[in-house]
């Protein structure tokens, strides 16, 4: 009842509101505006996506101050709001949630294409209730034209090729905007093939390289290109609509193929290294040997055909202004697959086939493909009067997630969805207050098979399994209030504050098997709860004559933090019985816990923008911070694992009407608050430049030439966020050059 008695003062709180004199307050929808999300607090442009190379979505992220990218390897980075991940953080694409598999593997990349985007916006607090469950750390939505909101003028295009040096990488993009006789058509092709990317020597860490070279440039680090590393990928976009007074309509299709090879397989362990208890969401790499797959091709082939139907229609009612409507339908595969080896280590058994394989390892290395197809339906309300904007909106989803093949570990799930979500926006007085709610109808419908194994009376072995289905409800209620203040003209006060439930993930409750990306064999729990974030959030922002400073100050408090727990040694050793050996093989048992955890931490940015006279020069120096703790009993502290090292950030950047160059420089500090049984991971310096400068070739044609370079030093890191950091390490230096035809 405490939830539903808070939402009930929030009620009567903005009912009192909307019986004041308050000022008008105009609040665009998200939906007919490009998708652009209200109170976004980052918004990353076209230019800055597209000047500085083409990267994964956690990594065009990774400078923003308060998010870092979870890496897998080049081809895959999912992003990390706050020490925040996973399911905690939705992607949306255009509003709308990315339903892919990213959820159910840290090898899985986000079904993202970055190549037609106008912006990418990261978005936290009230605003994100309107588009997603779950948001506890927050939502990333990327925007583009696919389908037009406001009308094409005339035609225009762009073709563009682009090439990195540290993987031979090269990238080729054309894309269309017409209007013809009223009719918007939009259509892309992107074509991008990057190699195995080179690394500094010793960059990898092997764990004889811990244990017992620790200060030393190991011999068995030394590799200087990282296997398994390289990545494709093949974009088609076409898109139609037509728009009006009333509003707009329009449809789109998208494919998109590749192909992403997987630089670790975690193997089975061989036993613990510690007699101390460790948790998943420590790295599962922390008490791994030498990856036996060594010299294996091991990757990933992935596809999705992605429907959308979408429009906006203005009725300008009293009561209601607007109705914007989606459909999206999405179909994603993705397949894990070895293929025979091609190269061989000196003394290798190259006659060493599959089944032997298996029987050494404990695991099958056949294909593996993760499915998802799903289908959602959305409609926003615009309720706007005269004293406020508002917006509610209705949504209904379906997911058919399902895993096939030697690696399957879990079952196929169902999962349907039933939103009601709240946003307002007015001015109070002196106040403008945001406030968002969210109520979640969650189904999700699974099954989980024990394995037995039986003897018979020749004592050979009998193995079968006993499913048991499931049919899980969660009701899920989120807010969030954010009030600010202009003190004065130069500065601007914010106090925030939410509630926001997630629901258990289908692995979570529904795992049960080998799960090789993390090294472990993971264990659900059907009896979760939804976990229960209280956050609190304090900012300043302030700006006069060129100078600007905002600081950032949060608490956040989950309830039923939900994580893997690793088997203590002692539970290891009791279990390493005939069953044990069959059931599990060598890997560490885990299993999916819920425990409280407190998240406290600050973002802080000071500088300053110069007038040039032809431009602009601004410099900036930043700093964010994160801890993750659970509320342990004991008085050991026991930190939330692979949380975000301190960062420091020093930028300058220069913009002019045809010409923009920046430099930039990352200091990330070693990261010392580890779980238990967690490795620490060494501090580094990034620094990253870019020059673009455009060229008029003719009246309508032009063009945009840059040059960029990232980890110019060559520093040998490694990711801390990273499931593998430990196995694989950051690019080394790569030197790029990228030319835009428009027209």
């Amino acid at each position: 009842m405490k939830k539903q008695t808070q939402l009930i003062i929030l009620f009567f709180f903005l009912g009192f509101i909307n019986a004041q004199d308050v000022e008008e307050v105009v609040v665009t929808s998200s939906l007919t505006d490009q998708s652009q999300i209200e109170d976004a607090v980052h918004i990353v442009s076209k230019d800055e996506l597209t000047n500085k190379g083409t990267v994964s979505l956690g990594e065009a992220l990774d400078n923003l101050l308060g998010v870092a990218n979870a890496d897998y390897g080049a081809a895959v980075g999912q992003p990390v709001i706050r020490g925040m991940s996973g399911s905690r953080v939705k992607v949306l694409s255009n509003g709308m949630v990315v339903r892919d598999v990213s959820s159910l593997g840290p090898d899985h990349p986000n079904n993202i294409d970055l190549s037609n985007a106008q912006q990418v916006e990261v978005v936290r607090g009230p605003s994100s209730l309107l588009y997603s469950n779950g948001t506890i750390g927050g939502i990333i939505n990327v925007v583009d034209n696919t389908i037009a909101r406001t009308d094409f003028v005339g035609t225009n295009g762009n073709f563009s090729h682009e090439i990195q040096e540290v993987n031979s990488g090269e990238v080729t993009g054309f894309n269309l905007q017409t209007n013809q006789s009223g009719v918007n058509i939009s259509f892309g092709l992107l074509d991008a093939v990057f190699d195995n990317y080179e690394i500094p020597g010793g960059s990898i860490m092997h764990d004889e390289d811990h244990d017992e070279h620790e200060d030393e440039d190991h011999e068995m680090g030394a590799e200087t290109v990282l296997a398994n590393s390289d990545y494709e990928v093949q974009n088609a976009r076409f898109g139609v609509s037509t728009t009006g007074d009333w509003g707009y309509v329009g449809f789109s299709l998208v494919n998109r193929e590749g192909m992403n090879g997987i630089p670790y397989h975690g193997e089975e362990h061989g036993g613990h290294e510690e007699d101390e208890d460790h948790d998943e969401d420590e790295d599962h790499d922390e008490h791994e040997g030498h990856d036996e797959h060594e010299g294996e091709r091991i990757f990933a082939n992935h596809t999705s055909d992605i429907f959308t139907l979408e429009g906006s229609y203005n009725l300008n009612g009293e009561l209601v202004k607007g109705i914007d409507f989606f459909m999206r339908s999405s179909d994603y595969s993705l397949t894990e697959q070895h293929a025979e080896e091609e190269h061989h280590e000196e003394g290798h058994d190259e006659d060493h086939d599959e089944d032997e394989d298996h029987d050494e390892h404990g695991h099958e290395e056949g294909p593996t493909t993760f499915e998802n197809e799903a289908t959602e339906f959305g409609v926003t309300l615009d309720l706007s009067n005269e004293n406020l904007s508002q917006k509610v909106a209705f949504n209904v989803a379906e997911e058919d997630m399902s895993i096939i093949g030697e690696e399957a570990f879990m079952n196929p799930v169902n999962s349907e969805e039933f939103t009601v979500g709240y946003y307002l926006n007015t001015q109070f007085r002196e106040l403008n207050v945001d406030f968002g709610m969210r109520f979640d109808d969650i189904t999700r419908s699974g099954s989980v098979t024990e394995e037995h194994h039986d003897e018979d009376e020749h004592e050979e072995e009998e193995e079968h399994g006993e499913m048991e289905s499931y049919d899980l409800d969660f009701q899920t209620a989120s807010y969030a209030l954010q009030v600010s203040q202009d003190w004065s003209d130069d500065l601007t006060v914010s106090l925030g504050f939410s509630n926001v439930e997630r629901a258990p993930g289908a692995q979570e409750l529904f795992m049960n098997g080998p799960h090789l990306a993390t090294g472990r064999f993971e264990v659900g729990d059907v009896n979760l709860t939804s976990e229960v974030s209280n956050n609190v959030d304090f900012s300043l922002d302030y700006e006069r004559d060129g100078m600007f400073a905002k600081a950032s100050f949060y608490a956040n408090t989950v309830d039923n933090y939900i994580y893997l727990m690793d088997e203590t040694e002692e539970d290891h050793e009791e279990h390493e019985d005939e069953d044990h050996e069959d059931h599990h093989g060598d890997m560490i048992l885990a299993n999916y816990l819920q425990q409280d955890a407190e998240f406290t931490g600050n973002e802080i940015v000071v500088g300053r923008t110069m007038d040039l006279g032809n431009g602009n020069l601004t410099v900036s120096l930043g700093r964010d911070s994160v801890t993750g703790k659970f509320n342990a009993d004991s008085a050991e502290e026991s930190y939330v694992p692979r949380m975000t090292p301190v960062r420091t950030f020093f930028d300058v950047d220069y913009d002019s009407p045809d010409y923009s160059a920046g430099v930039s420089f990352k200091d990330v500090k070693s990261q010392y608050k580890t779980a238990i049984g967690e490795t620490a991971t060494d501090g580094f310096l990034l620094v990253d430049m870019n020059v673009a400068k455009e060229f008029a070739l003719s009246q309508d044609v032009g063009m945009t030439v840059s040059f960029f370079a990232k980890n110019l030093m060559d520093e040998r890191a490694r990711n801390h966020t990273s499931f593998v950091k430990n196995q694989v390490p950051l690019a080394g230096r790569n030197i790029g050059f990228k030319f835009n035809i428009t027209f």
